[in-house]
């Protein structure tokens, strides 16, 4: 009899992590996601062809994950604290990509195609620009779990190692560190079910 209510349990647990998986993923689909053509397809790692993507972006730190203010200065912006006074929809993934010389990180939004076509609004608040990232090749692994300094740099290692068995090259000439984390989910997301990638530019 006592199995009875373990099986009960059981089901429930499976039911609402199928809940929990379904709706995160109807929410992720609900953004417009910044566009790549696969080149390569192995696994979880990939090469992807990006085009140029424009950027409203300001400086934080990998660990921050948004707390310090950041995420809310980009936030700010797409509702409506630019030159236009215009809402901008909220787009996937956020990139965050290294600086060279310091452990700053640049943190972006994506901006919607139709808007980088129209023209994007110049920020009105303090600590934001808008930039464009070049498009190119990249090396990509998908991940899942918090995104922090530690899982961002296990996982840029296995890319490289798979990038050698490939005899892909990563691209130096960049000004940046050519290495880039990419976050799909908002801060409440169950750590197993979050999507997180690392992106290295190609030559």
């Amino acid at each position: 009899m006592k199995r009875r209510p373990m099986i009960y349990i059981l089901a429930m647990a499976i039911l609402a992590a199928g809940g929990i998986f379904a709706w995160n993923t109807m929410a992720r689909g609900a953004y417009e996601s910044a566009e790549y053509k696969v080149i390569e397809s192995d696994g979880k790692f990939e090469v992807r062809e990006y085009p140029d993507l424009m950027l409203v972006a300001t400086t934080t730190k990998l660990e921050a994950q948004g707390r310090d203010g950041s995420f809310m200065k980009l936030f700010r912006y797409i509702s409506g604290a630019n030159e236009s006074d215009k809402k901008i929809s909220m787009t996937t993934p956020v990139f965050m990509e290294n600086d060279k010389v310091d452990s700053a990180v640049q943190m972006g939004f994506v901006m919607p195609k139709q808007v980088a076509v129209d023209g994007v609004p110049a920020p009105t608040g303090e600590g934001v620009d808008i930039r464009k990232r070049p498009g190119g090749r990249f090396a990509v692994l998908r991940f899942s779990g918090r995104l922090t300094t530690k899982s961002a740099k296990e996982s840029e290692a296995k890319l490289r190692t798979w990038m050698a068995t490939k005899g892909l090259v990563a691209d130096d000439s960049v000004e940046s560190s050519g290495v880039e984390t990419a976050g799909y989910d908002p801060p409440f997301t169950p750590s197993p079910l979050r999507r997180n990638e690392i992106l290295i530019r190609l030559k």
